[in-house]
């Protein structure tokens, strides 16, 4: 690539690189793309004011001078929008000078420190957004020479206490005088290795056959939606101005983990994406009355799940819910959401 780029003198007479102090000793962190797009990478992980140092090596081609304005190293911190380049947000925008101007042959090194440097937010990389720390080197060139520049990404993750309040969560869904379903989850916020427990528990279930269980009740013909009953139960019902006989079959339920992102700053159009991070089956075929399935969900086995986040910078939120899923003979689905909240904790605290 460089040799037929040299042909229109297009290739970079130099190679920029970076070394960073402790790298060896600091953890690393996998950076999962969404929906698998682009390549996994493993980052330095960096705490909240740890102090960002290291070396920089600009190798100039053999034979060649290179001529500059100056080299420079920024820290920056950045939100962006990936939908609208336009409004990306640097938060955090340092710079040391490494060289001046002048010319640049065979190899020369520089050593750069952004000491006590604060980093208020996690890297996130999301559907919509990312928020990303690097490390930019900036190489200036004269006259009308294109700069040359690299850059290096680290993570930044914060760690939070465990939440004093953390009620447990108990909901009811159901076809009414048909279906009554029950389901508790231990608690309400979970850190991101942690483990979902909790229970489903089939309090009524009419008409039940041998094979499937069926419902034939009297309901208007149309589309199926939760709606609230004065007690509290959600209720299956349908929308429409002529009424007809359902029949409803359930053949499996699912636990769904869901992460949603809201994207944009104040005042814009604000751009929300859902994605299921997972899920798996907890039933295959018909309920009895009285049953109760136990839930386990291991956050662990999720590498892109993050903290909830809420208006980070007031540009962008991440919140999680948990799905509980019918699906009938007829693959329709009816759902109940909640949502929890998740956290990250010290890996020392949780060993």
């Amino acid at each position: 690539m460089d040799a037929a780029l040299s042909l229109f003198g297009l290739a970079q007479p130099c190679q920029i690189s970076f070394a960073l102090d402790g790298a060896q000793n600091r953890p690393y962190v996998k950076v999962v793309p969404p929906n698998a797009k682009g390549e996994e990478k493993q980052l330095p992980l960096y705490g909240h004011r740890d102090s960002v140092s290291g070396k920089v090596t600009v190798s100039v081609k053999e034979g060649k001078a290179l001529q500059t304005l100056g080299v420079r190293i920024e820290f920056v911190g950045t939100i962006e929008l990936l939908y609208d380049r336009d409004q990306n947000q640097e938060f955090v925008s340092l710079i040391r000078e490494l060289d001046e101007p002048g010319v640049i042959t065979g190899t020369k090194q520089y050593a750069f420190a952004f000491s006590d440097v604060e980093k208020a937010f996690d890297t996130y990389s999301g559907l919509n957004v990312q928020l990303r720390y690097f490390l930019r080197v900036t190489i200036q060139r004269p006259h009308t020479s294109p700069d040359f520049k690299k850059e290096f990404d680290i993570s930044v993750q914060h760690t939070q206490p465990e939440p004093e309040i953390n009620n447990s969560i108990r909901m009811e869904v159901g076809i009414e005088d048909v279906l009554h379903i029950e389901f508790d989850y231990d608690r309400s916020k979970y850190h991101t290795t942690d483990v979902v427990r909790g229970w489903i528990y089939f309090v009524l279930v009419r008409n039940q056959s041998s094979q499937t269980t069926a419902w034939d009740l009297r309901l208007p013909q149309g589309k199926l939606a939760f709606s609230p009953s004065n007690a509290g139960l959600r209720t299956v019902i349908c929308y429409s101005d002529s009424f007809g006989k359902a029949k409803i079959k359930i053949k499996r339920m699912e636990i769904e983990l869901k992460r949603k992102e809201s994207a944009g700053p104040a005042g814009t159009n604000v751009h929300n994406e859902t994605d299921t991070i997972g899920k798996f089956e907890v039933m295959d075929g018909a309920p009895v009355r009285s049953e109760k399935i136990p839930i386990r969900l291991f956050l662990s086995a999720y590498d892109s799940l993050t903290p909830t986040y809420r208006s980070v910078n007031n540009i962008f939120s991440v919140r999680y819910f948990l799905n509980l899923v019918l699906v009938d003979d007829a693959d329709r689905r009816y759902f109940k959401q909640t949502e929890i909240t998740l956290w990250r904790a010290d890996p020392e605290s949780i060993a």
